[in-house]
């Protein structure tokens, strides 16, 4: 793994992540990151998507408590496409 590189920023604002470290960490074109600075250091955290497995217990509990309280499919779509306007 390439774990020290140089580069540098364009005019823009952006800085190109040399091939080698891109390729190590398996980053490709799309990948979203937090970015975390402080003083003259800069952390990048790729983002990735819990795994469905990870979230399954919430996903059951919120089925569970929206059964209990009556909701129905025709009633989820009308508070998305509300909150979809706001």
């Amino acid at each position: 793994m390439q774990e020290v590189a140089t580069t540098m920023m364009s005019g823009k604002g952006q800085v190109v992540i040399p091939e080698g470290i891109r390729r190590s960490m398996g980053w490709g074109p799309g990948t979203r990151f937090v970015v975390a600075g402080k003083g003259d250091t800069l952390v990048l955290k790729a983002l990735q998507a819990p795994k469905l497995t990870a979230i399954k217990g919430l996903i059951e509990k919120v089925q569970r408590e929206a059964k209990q309280a009556g909701l129905k499919r025709k009633h989820l779509a009308a508070v998305i496409l509300k909150a979809r306007a706001q």
